[in-house]
């Protein structure tokens, strides 16, 4: 499972200006099932997703895909973890 934090590195004017697209690409990999959640930071100086996809390198190209990637919205940091514990209703998580 990854987590992946994105850090926007533009004014919230153009991060607005591609959020419609953006929200389009989440709900697509939700669609696939790569997502499991997301959400904005607070403050708002980026977002979080949950991803299920199984490689780091199979991870990056989605990402290549998203509009914030492709018009340099955000950086992406990318962190792989092994979720071992869960609470009710969200063990499906995990790693067995």
């Amino acid at each position: 499972m990854f987590l992946i934090s994105l850090q926007y590195k533009r004014p919230l004017t153009e991060v607005d200006a591609h959020l419609p697209a953006h929200v389009e690409y989440l709900k697509s990999q939700y669609a696939t099932g790569n997502f499991l959640l997301s959400g904005r930071k607070n403050p708002r100086t980026g977002g979080i997703i949950f991803s299920s996809v199984k490689t780091r390198e199979a991870l990056k190209a989605i990402i290549e895909q998203d509009p914030f990637y492709r018009h340099e919205i955000a950086d992406y940091d990318i962190v792989e973890f092994s979720p071992t514990m869960a609470g009710a209703g969200l063990e499906f998580l995990i790693d067995k």
